[in-house]
């Protein structure tokens, strides 16, 4: 076992070091310069301060110089300094961050319950109304695109009943601490929330659905069910056990996913996220904070894999570490 995690870890090592490669080469050769959208937001600037900046952001270097300086500046933990912001990436990183994982474990987590729980409930009942509710549930959110729904959403639960703030993370005017501010951050989540689950739930509750049917067609289900035992126990102890396992999977898988997904949701609903960061720096070419976020975006998506591998090795046994 302890094999298999560091080649494993190794592994993810490798693929990071490609991420930070790939990112870099890909941004740098894409049209557009950031000294010059620097220079806009200015309002203008002579040759010579061009010049200059150019040589401070170590753009007047081949690429492949600016790729070597970049990858040794990140391994001394180095991430640079925002072209617009003035600060260091970690810190605008470190400021956002928190918004972002609570919008995306709170999306991703309530999809996958209540996807799991609408999928057992319709595979036992397929030709019932709510077996077939759930599959035009699921072609819907297949089809709607992610900032259609949250604006469907504003208009119906901010606008035509103003039960939910617009947007932002709390009230502007809002002087609350403890409790009452945790409840109003709480209210101003609602909405982004539900925008990315609904999109996710409709694919969990369909995978969940499909994975249940094909485990209550089997051979061990039918015997504990000849041998008397009692349905919720053939239910949720032998065949959820088994029918959950690709959905663990797909959630690790499609973690990265939910975070492309939040750049929509938080750009409609001004979510003070690492989406929202990452919309205004590809508008401003502010090319370090870009890498950082996709950086980060990266180690995200790899250690959900991590525990996702152990998580499918709790709920299945069987699974032997390779």
């Amino acid at each position: 076992m302890l094999k298999g995690s560091l080649r494993k870890l190794l592994n993810a090592l490798l693929l990071m070091i490609a991420v930070l490669v790939l990112n870099f080469t890909l941004i740098h050769i894409a049209p557009g310069d950031p000294v010059e959208a620097l220079v806009g937001e200015m309002g203008g600037a002579t040759p010579e301060l061009i010049a200059e900046l150019r040589s401070r952001f170590g753009l007047d270097q081949p690429l492949y110089v600016q790729l070597g300086t970049y990858l040794g500046r990140i391994a001394q933990g180095d991430f640079g300094h925002s072209l617009y912001y003035d600060q260091p990436v970690t810190a605008l990183i470190a400021e956002r961050i928190g918004p972002t994982i609570l919008l995306v474990t709170t999306a991703l987590f309530s999809a996958i319950a209540l996807g799991t729980v609408l999928g057992v409930f319709s595979a036992q009942r397929r030709r019932s109304v709510l077996s077939h509710l759930v599959t035009v549930i699921s072609l819907a959110g297949f089809s709607a695109p992610v900032f259609w729904v949250g604006i469907m959403l504003i208009l119906l639960l901010s606008v035509s009943v103003p039960l939910l703030p617009i947007s932002g993370m709390s009230s502007a005017d809002s002087a609350a601490s403890g409790l009452f501010y945790i409840l109003d951050v709480l209210h101003h989540l609602v909405l982004p929330a539900l925008t990315l689950a609904l999109i996710y739930l409709a694919f969990y509750s369909r995978l969940s659905r499909a994975s249940m049917l094909e485990v209550l067609g089997s051979d061990y289900i039918r015997t504990a069910r000849a041998k008397g035992l009692p349905k919720r126990m053939v239910i949720y102890k032998h065949a959820l056990r088994n029918a959950i396992l690709p959905v663990v999977t797909f959630a690790g898988l499609q973690f990265g996913q939910v975070i492309s997904g939040a750049v929509l949701v938080e750009t409609v609903f001004a979510w003070p996220g690492l989406g929202t960061l990452a919309f205004e720096s590809i508008l401003r070419r502010d090319t370090p904070t870009l890498l950082g976020i996709l950086f980060f975006s990266a180690v995200m998506v790899v250690v959900m894999n991590l525990v996702t591998d152990v998580v499918y090795r709790r709920v299945d046994p069987r699974i032997k570490a390779r």
